[in-house]
Parts: C-alpha cells; structure tokens; sequence
C-alpha cells in the first residue's frame, strides 16, 4: 500500500507525461507539463472565504526525475500573496497523469485529496487534513460504499470530479472499467466522505464515455460524449454531445428539457442528446460546464475532425451549447490547434463569459496546451473579443488552465507548462482576473515566498 507521506517539498514542480506514441513530427497523440490534467478531472482549486484562501493540488514530480506522479497540496494566502511550501502528500507509484489527484472543501473547512486511478490497475485513494483550513498533515480515511445492501471499500474510481453539496456532504462523477461498458460513467454521493451510497450507472452507450461534471445551487450535471462501437481503438473517438441533470442528489435524472431519464443510458439516440456531432463526422473533447444566473446549463467544448495531432484534422473549434429554456443554442467560439488545448469558462455576475485558455500557437504547434489567451463575450457567446494574450514567447507550452471553484479575482486561473514533444521540467502558473499572470517558485529557501 502507498504510504502517507506528509512531507514538505522544497518548490512546485508538475509531472511531465506523454500517451500513445504518434511516429510523426509531433511524437504523441498529447504530451507535456500535465500537471492540471485532465478536464475530467475537478476540481483543482477551491476558494475558501472564511480562510481567505485559495487551497489547490496538482500532480508533482521530484526535482530529479520529471515523470514520477507525485500528489501535492498548497494553498494561495490572499491575505500576503504568499505561497507555503507545498505539502507532498503521497507517492502515487506511476508516470500516469491520469493518476493526477482532486481536491474538495468540507463545510467545516477540511481539504480532502481524491487520488484517482487510471482504470483498475492501480488503487485510489481518499485522504482528509487533520485540522481545517491546513495543509501539514493528511490522514487516509477507510472509505467505503454500498454494494447490494454490503458495505465494500471504496477504493478505485478514474476521473474523479468531486463536488460539495451544501447540507448534504459530497457528490461525485466518476468512472469504472468494464462495467458493463468499457468507461461506463457514474454517480456517488455521501454525507461524510466516509460512508458513500451505492454507485448509480448514468451511461453506458456502446464502448462508454468522457463525462465532466458542476455543481450548482443544488443541482449537480455531467456532460458526455460517447465512444462509438464501430471504432478501433474505440477511446480515441469520441463523439456527440449528452447533458443531464437531478436536483435530488442523483435520485432522478433530467435532460435539460425536464424530461425524466432512466438510467443507464445505452441507445446512442435519447432525451440526453445535445447536438448529434457524429453525423457531421467530428469528435467531441469536453472542457466545461457553468450556469448561467437564472440557473442554465452552459457547456463548453471543442470539435475537431480526428484524434490525430497535425493541421489535417483542423478546424479545431471550441464551441458553446447554452440552454435558453427552450432549446440548446450552439455557438463557435474561436479555434486553437490541438484536441487537448483545455482551458476554463467563468460565468461573470455582470453578464460577462470569460474563457482562459491556451488558444495561441505556442513553441510545439499542433501539439497540447500553447501561449494562454483571455476572451469575452457579452452576447452570451454569440460573438468573442480577445481581450489579453497571458503568455508570449515561452520555451514550453502552457497547458490545462483550471478555475477554482469560487474563484477569488486574485487567483483565477491554474495550470503547468512543459515541453510538448520531450521530456521536460514543469513549473505550475497561476493568474488573476485582469490576465496577470505569476509563476509558482520552483525553489524555495523560505517557508513561504512570493509568486514571481
């Protein structure tokens, strides 16, 4: 078993990680400094306004070997702008970034850490901070779930994305191989994040699903596409758009009309469906969902015409899909380069919409990630304005910015860099509302510096 380190390390370094060798000029199918990877995973930032505090995890690696995933939790003081030291939570035993961790608040103020799996090979784990608002020591919690009336443990699930539900502890979407589809797609909840329900099957159409997830004033929702069954190998194609939602902590599910749905979902045609993309030829990549101020379902995503790196599958378009009440509206946003550029939407109380996000072509093109770009849109997504370019001129690309949740205008943004064809160092970045962006200290002398 993976120990419990509680270690602090000496500097903020992200994993470098690559998947399936391409055999071209771009050498992946994605690559990089994926230390905020992947969009099915959230959240990695949470801001607490009784800690004034921003308290983050990421995957890490050791100053010597740039692909070894290790689990790290920190926090932003906005009171002093400073960052501690960052605590080194566990040795996740593996160079997969898919093993990269998630982090949730409890109402009393305790970080929880969810270290996931990559598939069934490996464990997950959960672990919680002996003291609220603090990062100096974890304690594993035995977590456990109902299964047929019996308490099993808790102890693998891949794409975590983990939310506080106020008055009502936690839920989380999550997958599980081969169960019955190869990535069938689920909900769990729990009142303490010890004891967790028995897991609910949302979809499993044909070969599975990507699924990202939100939150919102007592609703929880998961976005999906699905993986053909006519396809080889069947995760690299990824098509369509889903949406459903329940306000009764996963008891009934809703498309985003009100229609009842019945889990799971298996027909590729269903009340779910958003847009049919498969049809038009193109795959989906999931980035983000947000609600709009009357309670709205907003998804963002991107489209492109093959899993492959390289100009041949462009125009890559990252793409709205707002419910206006009646009917799913679907706007291009702006395009970028590669299937795997993720950055995040903000929902704005003034009616603005806000993406931030690697869109510029940066040193490795056609490959993940590029130089970090901030864009508007006050015609709920029906026109964007660039209005700031975050980054220009870097050695690396910049890839997976994340949003906190509650994000705090100081800390609005997180995300790593790393070369996208090669191993590479990592650093970790953060920004603020207005586009300033500051860099994680690689090497600390003190027990808190400065973000330069």
């Amino acid at each position: 078993m993976t120990a419990t380190l509680n270690r602090k390390d000496d500097g903020y370094r992200g994993i470098w990680c690559m998947n399936q060798p391409s055999g071209d000029e771009y050498v992946y199918k994605y690559s990089g400094g994926l230390g905020t990877y992947c969009a099915k995973h959230q959240p990695f930032a949470v801001y607490s306004e009784d800690a004034n505090k921003t308290f983050f995890c990421y995957g890490g690696t050791s100053r010597d070997d740039y692909l070894s995933l290790q689990h790290m939790v920190s926090y932003y003081d906005h009171a002093t702008g400073l960052v501690p030291r960052p605590t080194l939570l566990l040795d996740k035993q593996t160079e997969d970034a898919h093993d990269n961790p998630v982090i949730a608040l409890d109402e009393d103020g305790y970080v929880w850490i969810f270290s996931t799996a990559h598939g069934t090979s490996r464990p997950s784990y959960i672990h919680r901070s002996s003291q609220p608002y603090d990062i100096e020591r974890f304690e594993r919690v035995p977590a456990t779930r109902m299964e047929s009336g019996v308490r099993v443990p808790f102890e693998n699930f891949s794409y975590m994305q983990v939310w506080t539900l106020p008055g009502n502890g936690f839920g989380a979407f999550l997958t599980h191989y081969n169960d019955p589809a190869i990535r069938t797609s689920f909900f769990i909840r729990s009142s303490d994040g010890v004891n967790w329900s028995e897991w609910q099957r949302l979809a499993a159409i044909e070969q599975g699903h990507y699924q990202i997830s939100a939150a919102h004033g007592g609703v929880v929702a998961s976005a999906f596409n699905f993986h053909p069954a006519d396809k080889t190998p069947g995760l690299n194609w990824r098509t369509n758009l889903y949406y459903m939602q329940s306000a009764d902590l996963g008891q009934t599910w809703q498309s985003a009309s009100g229609e009842t749905l019945t889990c799971p979902l298996t027909a590729v045609e269903n009340a779910a469906l958003v847009h049919d993309y498969r049809a038009q030829g193109l795959n989906v990549y999931l980035k983000d969902i947000r609600f709009d101020a009357m309670g709205r379902p907003i998804l963002l995503y991107l489209t492109s015409g093959g899993y492959e790196a390289g100009p041949e599958n462009s125009p890559r378009v990252w793409t709205t899909a707002r419910w206006d009440g009646a009917a799913w509206v679907i706007e291009p946003a702006m395009e970028s380069d590669s299937n795997y550029d993720m950055g995040s939407l903000y929902i704005e109380g003034d009616g603005i919409w806000r993406i931030i996000a690697p869109t510029e072509t940066g040193p490795q093109p056609f490959n993940p990630g590029g130089e970090v770009a901030m864009w508007l849109t006050q015609d709920h997504g029906t026109t964007w304005n660039r209005v700031a370019q975050l980054t220009a001129g870097s050695p690396y690309n910049h890839t997976y910015v994340r949003r906190p949740v509650n994000a705090h205008p100081d800390l609005y943004g997180l995300w790593a860099d790393g070369h996208a064809r090669q191993p590479s160092p990592s650093r970790l970045y953060i920004c603020d509302q207005q586009g300033q962006v500051r860099m994680l200290p690689e090497t600390m002398t003190q027990d808190a510096e400065r973000p330069a």
